[in-house]
């Protein structure tokens, strides 16, 4: 089944409204085995039902969305009822339904929001109990100026996205597989995460081999630190690529669930029954902020601390002021003295310490912008280790890279202590 999505809203395209939609719709939609074709974000108008008109003979299923409401510029329905030829009626029990809602929210019905009542001839209601415009479902019908050819299954959803998500979940998904029973493939999709690797190195690796299981998907997805290969297929096939993934790449793997790499780090100090602190010069509190996300976060994660500046490094983590000095706050002597202070402060099993050049200035010849040591300190470890790593990207990506640098360093420590 051929599935296209319309996005309707003038404020989609002037930059000020973010476009969620597909990202929801895409990720719904794929357990019924349908995956979105095409996708178009169109200002509120005319060209809605342009829009509309091109899908004929390419798309069997057209979801659109806005354009119900009781504005002036809500003309969806209008335009979509015109296309097919059909009038438009009042449904009494959309319009007794919008009363019951206004009246509840000690409010009137004007004639402009009893046009939200009005259904063009022949479509299903699709029930909106989040809000007032109902959805409307047009099944396949003849389209004159397409030649008297077919339209898809046409699916009108209000634009919210507090009203639109949980009416596709609950009205919308069982209509769908109603209307796609026996038409679609259902396979699976599996996200593989590998931390600090590059795209083409990764898929050099492991593309031959994945492909050869047969018919998959394969694709990938670059992220600052994390390349994510993307594989749609069986469970079998999903399992036997995860394990070429992970004898390809066993040192940078870490998880075929969609979340960051901070999620694995928690949850290996949780089975663990371990905990780590932080000292953070250049992500400034980044990597704190990045463990905290995950829940449960606060059984591993005591305290961490932003020592910005060389007093602060001195005064809160007891890194020598001669140290400093001599070696410079971007080096690997002061960074494994900042692990080491923060491991004795915070009482914690590891700490993990970062100081770099995050630009655009401060660079040098010696340590040029983009210059980061990650350290990482452990109980029953005598010397903190550090690595250091160069980062020649805008400081934002700067601070991101760095972030997973330190996680990872980490985490791959706490594999070999498994």
């Amino acid at each position: 089944m051929r599935l296209e999505v319309i996005n309707t809203g003038t404020e989609l395209l002037l930059g000020n409204t973010l476009n969620t939609h597909l990202a929801f719709l895409g990720e719904t939609l794929l357990p019924l085995g349908l995956r979105i074709g095409r996708q178009l974000a169109i200002p509120d108008g005319a060209i809605i039902g342009e829009a509309v008109l091109e899908t004929v003979g390419r798309a069997d299923i057209v979801i659109v969305t806005g354009g119900l409401g009781p504005t002036s510029d809500d003309i969806t329905r209008e335009l979509i009822a015109e296309l097919l030829g059909l009038p438009l009626e009042l449904n009494s029990e959309v319009e007794g339904a919008i009363k019951a809602l206004l009246w509840n929210r000690r409010r009137e019905m004007s004639e402009a929001t009893r046009r939200q009542a009005m259904v063009p001839a022949g479509a299903t209601v699709l029930t909106n109990a989040w809000g007032t415009a109902p959805g409307l479902y047009l099944p396949p019908g003849p389209v004159a100026a397409a030649g008297g050819a077919l339209s898809p299954h046409l699916i009108l959803l209000p634009g919210p996205p507090r009203e639109l998500h949980p009416m596709v979940k609950e009205v919308v998904v069982p209509l769908l597989k109603k209307i796609c029973e026996g038409r679609t493939v259902i396979r699976e999709m599996r996200n593989f995460r590998l931390a600090n690797m590059g795209e083409s190195q990764v898929a050099a690796a492991v593309e031959d081999s994945i492909q050869s299981l047969g018919d998959v998907e394969l694709g990938y997805c670059a992220r600052a630190g994390e390349v994510i290969v993307r594989v749609l297929g069986t469970p079998a096939q999903l399992a036997a690529s995860e394990a070429i993934i992970c004898a390809a790449f066993p040192a940078h793997y870490f998880s075929s669930r969609d979340q960051p790499l901070e999620f694995t780090v928690v949850d290996l100090l949780v089975r663990m029954g371990q905990s780590v602190s932080t000292a953070e010069s250049c992500t400034g509190g980044l990597i704190a902020h990045r463990i905290t996300n995950v829940p449960g976060a606060s059984a591993v994660f005591p305290r961490g601390v932003v020592t910005y500046a060389n007093e602060a490094k001195t005064n809160l983590l007891g890194v020598p002021e001669e140290l400093i000095a001599v070696r410079g706050a971007v080096s690997h002597e002061v960074c494994a003295a900042m692990a080491h202070g923060c491991l004795h402060a915070a009482g914690t099993n590891h700490a993990l310490a970062v100081t770099g050049i995050a630009g655009p200035g401060g660079g040098s010849v010696e340590k040029p912008v983009g210059t980061v040591f990650v350290g990482l300190a452990s109980k029953g470890i005598e010397e903190p280790l550090v690595e250091q790593f160069l980062f020649k990207v805008e400081r934002e990506t700067f601070k991101q890279l760095t972030a997973q640098a330190a996680l990872d360093l980490l985490r791959r420590r706490l594999i070999r202590m498994v």
